[in-house]
């Protein structure tokens, strides 16, 4: 049996266009002799669809479409993922695959299990299917599930489960082969998990296992390709591409035989290279920048150097998705910018070979912007958080002004996770972009990443290491007053990221984080409270792509206003301070305007940290 894995990149909302791809697929597997080809989920409309398909004609050009692959299927049978209409239910539509033969829907098969957890919301459109049943295909009996049937978010929780398992009913209907068609987004380390549970699924029913994942970006979700075949003992047969598009044809054995057809080969190489958690997250950024700009109609990135860590990374991964001359760094030195800043930054422009390379400074507009505010107030403008906020914002002027004015621009933010997370970050300053490349990586990541891009730029695209050592080396700043580094306000990075991660990413709490840790129980508290202080700004931040379990964005749909023990701000309203930093010299008290970030917040942080 000959089956080609359909592993397409669809645009959302696009159906003729995603027709196109399902009917160039379907005619390589007719060269190919194939029996069957399957695709991903969802195809025809694109993944994930969200409120799309709610509006008319959408799900109706859907279902034409299937006709009309139908028509052209011939001898192939083609598995293709697709919403549909029906009626009797709680919801309208279903989250189908037809099986298209000969002219023909010879079957459907409706997802069951509709996962509203993280970023996933199937359950507010799709009616679960009623049961899985199997198709005979070429002389073999073929079991069809979507996603989280065969999944059951195993790879996500150990807490959650479903009262049906969609796979053993197809085992009981003596299966031969499962092929399972997948809209999977990247986490990292998942693909691994997946790769378990497929070789545990194949092994418990003795029976070969196909899943087809789809490729490309789409807003804020990463799909990473990296279908799978596994035989029925539990063996990877075969791995398509990771991060591309790919049809591939793959036989499989008589099934009374064992192993794999001969001009398979043994995927075990291209597992390992898919275990180092760098080469995923570099892959996958430089996929959702290259996808986002592409499939909005733009050409060229815009952002601003800084000289630091953050805005290089963006640099690079902006670089390697749409090539260097189709990116612009922009410096905006002010009064208390270094020269090392400067010279790192152009140093970096060199070394990517930018487009451009531009320097505006900012002090003549700092200038003005402090003597018209001075009439009105006084010198409460004059330093501090008021001083420090209209710097950044003069340079998101500044950016959004280029982007306005260079046909095909888009503006990336070069905040990262740790920023976001303790609101350290300015409100239309540094956060203005239309998508935050770094958002869902802290600051450790960031220089754990950069590094490996560095030792391995030639697999990334660049002929030397593109990050001078110097922007590795320096201590994190904002330059926005006089020997200002990141940890006069916040705790050591190494600290930092551990509480983001596990207040964040593993819902701990601050007790929970405490007693695993053994951090200063103060510092603990203060940084959840940033945290949850800080969620009205993420609200209004760009696009965040995701590539950790839990990332910032439509998966965590925090309130704003909140209050009391649980929400860590203990019995102050959060959201009401437009500070740049959210530690305060009162843990989880909210002033009127920003939480010091002077001498008495760099003080107490000090002291917390030393303690420890």
């Amino acid at each position: 049996m000959r089956i080609a894995l359909a592993q397409l990149n669809p645009v959302v909302g696009d159906v003729a266009g995603n027709t196109a791809l399902v009917l160039e697929a379907m005619a390589q597997a007719k060269r190919e002799r194939a029996d069957v080809l399957v695709t991903s989920e969802l195809v025809l409309v694109g993944y994930p669809p969200r409120d799309l398909l709610l509006r008319e004609g959408v799900v109706e050009a859907c279902e034409a479409a299937v006709h009309r692959i139908a028509q052209a299927a011939g001898d192939v049978f083609v598995i293709v993922g697709h919403p549909r209409r029906c009626a009797g239910g709680t919801r309208p539509l279903r989250n189908s695959a037809s099986v298209c033969h000969r002219g023909k829907v010879i079957a459907l098969c409706d997802k069951q299990l509709l996962p509203g957890y993280d970023v996933f919301d199937e359950d507010r459109y799709f009616e679960p299917g009623g049961r899985s049943f199997v198709v005979e295909m070429a002389g073999r009996r073929v079991g069809v599930v979507i996603c989280e049937d065969l999944w059951r978010a195993e790879d996500v929780s150990a807490e959650r489960r479903y009262a049906v398992e969609p796979v053993a009913e197809l085992a009981a209907q003596d299966c031969q082969v499962i092929v399972s068609l997948n809209a999977s987004p990247f986490v990292v380390g998942k693909w691994q998990r997946h790769l378990e549970q497929m070789r545990e699924v194949a092994t418990d029913y003795h029976v070969p296992l196909i899943a087809v994942n789809q490729m490309g970006a789409n807003d804020d979700l990463v799909f990473d390709g990296r279908s799978i075949v596994v035989d029925r003992g539990g063996r990877v047969t075969t791995v398509l591409n990771g991060f591309a598009s790919e049809v591939r044809t793959v036989e499989l054995p008589a099934d009374h035989a064992h192993g794999v057809h001969a001009t398979d080969t043994d995927a075990g190489e291209e597992v390992k290279r898919w275990n180092e958690r760098p080469r995923e997250v570099f892959h996958a950024l430089t996929l959702g920048v290259r996808d986002y700009v592409g499939k909005t109609g733009h050409k060229k990135l815009l952002l601003g150097l800084s000289g630091g860590i953050d805005s290089a990374l963006a640099a690079v991964i902006a670089s390697a998705a749409i090539g260097p001359k189709n990116v612009e760094g922009v410096m905006m030195p002010s009064r208390y910018s270094s020269k090392g800043s400067i010279e790192d930054s152009i140093d970096l422009a060199k070394r990517l070979g930018l487009g451009k390379c531009e320097q505006i400074p900012i002090n003549i507009a700092h200038e003005a912007m402090h003597e018209t505010l001075r009439s009105n107030l006084g010198e409460a403008c004059a330093g501090g958080i008021t001083d420090e906020n209209v710097q950044a914002r003069l340079r998101g002027v500044i950016l959004m002004a280029m982007s306005n004015a260079l046909p095909g621009s888009l503006l990336l933010s070069t905040s990262n996770k740790s920023e976001i997370a303790t609101g350290y970050s300015t409100l239309y300053g540094d956060m203005c972009g239309a998508i935050a490349l770094l958002g869902d990586l802290t600051k450790t990541r960031i220089y754990e990443l950069a590094r490996w891009i560095n030792k391995n730029h030639r697999e990334c695209g660049f002929a030397k290491a593109p990050i001078p050592e110097s922007s590795l080396a320096k201590a994190p700043s904002a330059e926005l007053r006089p020997n200002q580094t990141d940890q006069d306000t916040l705790p050591p990075y190494e600290i930092l990221d551990q509480i983001v991660e596990r207040f964040i990413e593993r819902e701990q709490s601050e007790q929970t984080i405490i007693d695993e840790t053994g951090f200063d129980g103060e510092l603990v508290r203060t940084t959840v409270a940033m945290i949850d202080r800080a969620q009205f700004k993420r609200d209004q931040a760009p696009v965040i792509p995701k590539v950790t379990p839990r990332a910032f964005g439509r998966g965590r749909p925090m309130p704003i206003v909140m209050k009391g023990e649980v929400s860590g701000v203990r019995g102050q309203v959060s959201g009401r301070s437009e500070e740049r930093s959210a530690i305060s010299d009162q843990p989880g008290a909210i002033q009127d305007g920003a939480p010091s970030k002077g001498q008495g917040s760099r003080s107490r942080v000090r002291k917390l940290t030393a303690e420890r």
